[in-house]
């Protein structure tokens, strides 16, 4: 498999995830930063990705799988016995789509307005309707380690890496003690680190 990202992207969930599954795989980063997008080897990555995003999946049968939380799940899916994901038909597994899907449309989405170059006033809302949604994962992280519970699954991967971002757009999450909690936890998790370091976001 091979795993097209771009360094502290959304594509950093599924980088997680790929290093907690242990299953073998290749990357390759593609530059966000230029039109058309390219690739460490220099293709216009809408050719591979008709989407023109990371992050994006090549299996080992030549397939393209696009957008995180399909990604993330296929891959725990590979891997049963790590149980990175509930096991399909549960209403965990349900429970686990719910806080993806809560992450993709609110969390996820919630930061964009702020990485654009809009006025300081819209950036201030777009920001203020973002805590509100983080509200939900901090009052779920106050009583548990991580959202499924007590064992760490890869809704967390993905919101640890919207979490992250918070930083490149200079806001705090001191409101939160709980998602602080949560992002040094998971940080400290040794396959999280080898994502970081992968992606050159740790030393």
């Amino acid at each position: 498999m091979k795993l097209y990202f771009s360094p502290g992207a959304c594509s950093l969930s599924p980088h997680i995830v790929l290093f907690a599954s242990g299953l073998p795989f290749d990357t390759e980063k593609v530059n966000l930063k230029v039109q058309p997008h390219l690739t460490e080897g220099g293709v216009d990555f809408s050719t591979i990705n008709p989407r023109g995003y990371v992050p994006a999946l090549q299996l080992d049968n030549g397939e393209l799988l696009a957008e995180g939380v399909a990604i993330v799940q296929y891959l725990a899916d590979q891997v049963p016995a790590k149980q990175l994901a509930p096991a399909n038909g549960t209403l965990e597994r349900y429970r686990l789509q719910e806080w993806l899907n809560y992450i993709s449309t609110e969390v996820h989405k919630g930061f964009s307005p702020l990485f654009y170059p809009n006025s300081d006033e819209l950036k201030q809302q777009a920001w203020d309707k973002l805590t509100r949604r983080l509200g939900l994962a901090e009052q779920q992280l106050a009583k548990t380690p991580y959202l499924l519970g007590e064992r760490f699954s890869v809704a967390d991967a993905y919101l640890f890496t919207c979490l992250n971002w918070a930083q490149f757009v200079q806001r705090s999450l001191g409101d939160f003690p709980a998602l602080i909690d949560f992002q040094k936890r998971v940080a400290a998790l040794p396959f999280v680190q080898q994502a970081l370091k992968a992606e050159g976001l740790l030393e």
